[in-house]
């Protein structure tokens, strides 16, 4: 049995170390891992692997960044010579990146199996581009494994049926755990002396907070408000740090409490953040793996592709204008704290369900 699995992003390869290590314990299942290169390249993705403890991928298709046209295309012509040359039984996508899309297209026009993990979220914002894979994906793909209900929901909204679609938990779950195993042992080298749970941490990327020097700037000042009560550690994105720097706003963040830091490794900041009082982010990743945590995390967005972290989780919705971040952030410090519970099947153990799943069908 021969599966390619897919990654290209950062949040992928998270997604698809648990499957490997699944597969791994199966003589019959034949995996070949590419890396389109969608937001790295080689050697800077190398951490992934070792991190994660997944070999290095078989094919790297260095695709680079570019337009969403260009940046697919590249991918679907790349990844069109290994389904040719490897021929698969099935290709397994991960997520909500080009990648995923571009692939599942790819495999479908040669008539080829294909399988999306984290099938049927939906924020119902077509302005995101990650929503537009996700719907596309889904509509082409054969087998859909769904994180949450809300997914199965969806999915059958759009007419998929029940032989399709398969309820199995989140595979980024079952990659905290394993890497939150890993730093039991593990001592942050932190030269910031930081308190548990008197910090917070920040993530920011998606292009509706930090491409508009509005929106941005809000976003910049209410963290600079909260951070005269706590420090905020925040791993900046390169982009926005260029924007920080375009819109004037490097300056007055050095001058708070807010400590900016180079991107972090998925361990390096783990150790971070499962030790905040609260994060502050617009990382869909983040509002799954804070609430089986059960770490406050306001989410700076209008909308969210994963309702149950709001709906039983930790997870708030605060949207990215300044006053509705600070009235949260009140409650916030006034002790008003969203008291949450786990999701069904976020246990560990998505990853054995979707192989046990693929071995059946295949």
């Amino acid at each position: 049995m021969r599966i390619v699995l897919v990654a290209g992003a950062r949040p992928n390869f998270m997604k698809i170390a648990p499957l490997i290590h699944e597969m791994n314990k199966l003589d019959f299942c034949d995996y070949i891992l590419v890396h389109t290169g969608q937001h790295y390249d080689y050697q800077m993705s190398r951490v992934f692997f070792e991190e994660f403890k997944i070999p290095e991928p078989n094919y790297f298709l260095n695709v680079g960044s570019g337009s969403h046209a260009v940046q697919t295309a590249k991918i679907m012509m790349e990844f069109e010579r290994v389904c040719i040359s490897e021929l698969p039984e099935m290709v397994v996508v991960v997520g909500d990146v080009n990648s995923t899309l571009a692939c599942a297209l790819t495999a479908k026009k040669l008539n080829l199996k294909a399988a999306h993990v984290e099938a049927g979220l939906r924020s119902g914002d077509m302005t995101m581009p990650e929503e537009i894979n996700r719907i596309v994906t889904d509509s082409i793909s054969d087998y859909l494994f769904a994180s949450e209900k809300s997914g199965i929901t969806n999915l059958k909204k759009e007419g998929k049926s029940d032989e399709q679609i398969f309820f199995v938990g989140n595979v980024m779950i079952d990659t905290l755990f394993l890497q939150l195993e890993a730093l039991k042992n593990s001592e942050i080298n932190d030269t910031w002396h930081l308190e548990k749970k008197r910090y917070g941490v920040v993530t920011l990327h998606r292009p509706s907070n930090v491409d508009t020097k509005e929106v941005c700037s809000g976003i910049v000042d209410s963290l600079i408000e909260i951070s005269t009560d706590m420090e905020l550690i925040f791993p900046v994105h390169p982009r926005t740090r260029k924007n920080f720097e375009d819109f004037g706003l490097i300056g007055k963040i050095e001058k708070s409490r807010i400590r900016l830091k180079q991107p972090l490794s998925y361990s390096e900041f783990l150790r971070y953040w499962k030790d905040a009082a609260i994060v502050l982010t617009d990382s869909g990743g983040l509002q799954e793996e804070t609430t089986v945590l059960g770490i406050p995390c306001f989410t700076l967005r209008d909308n969210t592709e994963r309702p149950i972290t709001a709906e039983i989780g930790t997870n708030i919705i605060v949207g990215n204008k300044k006053d509705s971040i600070m009235r949260a952030y009140g409650d916030f410090k006034a002790g008003i704290l969203k008291t949450g519970t786990v999701p069904d099947l976020w246990d560990g153990k998505a990853a054995q369900r979707i192989v046990n799943i693929l071995i059946d069908k295949l």
